[in-house]
């Protein structure tokens, strides 16, 4: 004790030492930590990757069910009358959902994304379209289907920007070939078609077994049909009055309407009527594509070639329907022809409209009731009439069918005399011309020509994600 009665503390500068048994517990209590570590290691890795595991298993397992969350009407209802989706409800009450659909065409690819609304009780409406295109065709890869896959990439890309990433999963994609790939060997279309396949079952959108397949002409009509008839409110109304559709490809080209006469029912061939079930409604289309009697397809045959094949021996194609003194090459999937006209012993519009009527003969059904219904037309229609100044290039316009035989004339007339930027001008004008006149339209029928119906491509693609989403709802709820 200190003189004041209080414990003195010593002070060192070494820390105090601890006795054997506790130096013991501490070395023992080092290896326990050790030998826990190593077992809970491999433990927790084990774990961490059964849960990875069970979690790309319900993801998958529930794409199709958060796709139907979205779209599929409860038993009963219609197509207009869904159970709503949090996700996918918009803050008027409106459900959103999606849909993307690649065009892999003759000349490039395109993708549509499309954004739908439906409100309470009703019929879906489109809301926004996405729209971009690549060239060439899917078929120009024909012989190195790797690189067709670069391309697919950059159009998904542009699906990925556009949707919201919570609707990823829930969102069908779908690639339809066309001509392009009809008119290939079915084991180079098989082929193109795996690969992009390949690039979709890697990509974070719902894909079904049949999200890639070659489109039958007809489906493409009458998918075409679907999409003018569902932007100009046809489809809205049942037993309203519809619209007909023609579409002028590169490969085919297509009419669909639907008949109100019965003796246009009974009358077309096998393979022109198609029952179409939309919105719990059965409508049964004529429906015709023409392959082959596309704008390149037939300037082919006007020329005297063959799909696919060069002319033999580099042989010259001679044509009445260029300007006598052309020459030149044109490519033709893939093929490139030497062409020329021929020296004129006639008009040359006479000789021309001679020679694609051969073409034409006995190729096209006619029917009675094109007169009476009120028709679209697209594609090479439109960019035909803009490029001669019958419509407005932007803004599109109505023109009767009479019109494209006076630019025939006007065109082939000039082309005898003055050298034209467009040395197919005479003969696609007059193609169109008789084409028309042999789907049975009279000179004087009006067409009204157009890109867009209220901003909207008025091409086959909205029509055909609008069929396959009907479809998987069906297939869901057969009931309904």
């Amino acid at each position: 004790m200190s003189p004041a009665g209080k414990p003195r503390v010593a002070v060192s500068g070494k820390q105090p030492q601890h006795g054997p048994w506790q130096t013991r517990m501490r070395k023992i209590s080092n290896h326990g930590s050790l030998r826990v570590a190593k077992v809970a290691y491999p433990l927790g890795l084990c774990v961490g990757l059964f849960i990875y595991v069970a979690y790309i298993k319900w993801h998958r397992a529930t794409a199709t069910q958060a796709f139907f969350s979205i779209t599929r009407a409860a038993p009963g209802t219609r197509w207009g009358q869904q159970a709503h989706s949090p996700q996918g409800t918009a803050a008027d009450g409106h459900e959103v959902f999606y849909g993307i659909m690649f065009d892999a065409g003759s000349t490039g690819t395109r993708v549509h994304v499309f954004q739908f609304a439906r409100p309470p009780r009703e019929t879906p409406t489109l809301t926004h379209e996405t729209f971009k295109a690549l060239k060439p065709g899917l078929s120009a890869y024909a012989d190195d289907v790797e690189k067709s896959a670069q391309g697919i990439q950059e159009l998904l890309d542009v699906a990925k920007q556009d949707i919201p990433f919570d609707f990823w999963k829930a969102t069908p994609l779908v690639l339809k070939a066309t001509a392009g790939l009809r008119l290939l060997p079915g084991e180079k279309a098989q082929k193109l078609l795996q690969k992009v396949k390949e690039v979709f079952k890697a990509s974070p959108f719902l894909v079904g077994d049949d999200c890639v397949s070659i489109m039958n002409g007809t489906d493409e009509g009458v998918s075409a049909w679907i999409t003018v008839n569902f932007l100009t409110g046809s489809l809205k109304t049942p037993g309203g009055s519809s619209v007909g559709m023609l579409d002028l490809g590169g490969g085919s080209t297509q009419i669909a309407f639907l008949p109100r006469i019965e003796g246009t029912l009974q009358a077309s061939p096998p393979g022109y009527l198609t029952a179409l079930r939309m919105f719990n409604r059965t409508y049964k289309l004529y429906s015709y594509s023409y392959l082959g009697l596309g704008l390149m397809s037939a300037r082919l045959a006007i020329l005297g070639g063959v799909e696919g094949q060069p002319a033999k021996d580099g042989k010259e194609l001679v044509s009445p329907c260029l300007s006598p003194s052309f020459k030149g090459e044109w490519e033709h999937a893939e093929v490139t022809y030497r062409v020329s006209g021929q020296k004129a012993v006639a008009s040359l519009h006479e000789l021309c409209a001679a020679r694609v009527s051969e073409v034409l003969r006995n190729r096209v059904h006619r029917t009675e009731e094109v007169k009476h219904v009120d028709f679209y037309a697209f594609s090479y229609y439109y960019d035909l009439a803009a490029g001669v100044g019958l419509i407005d290039a932007e803004k599109g316009g109505s023109l009767v069918v009479g019109d494209f035989e006076i630019a025939a004339k006007y065109v082939c007339r000039t082309l005898e005399t003055q050298p034209q930027s467009s040395p197919f001008a005479c003969m696609d004008l007059t193609y169109v011309s008789l084409l028309l006149q042999e789907f049975g339209f009279p000179r004087s029928k009006v067409l009204k020509l157009t890109r867009k119906i209220d901003n909207v491509e008025t091409s086959w693609a909205l029509g055909a994600i609008f069929h396959y989403i009907d479809s998987l709802n069906r297939q869901k709820s057969p009931a309904s």
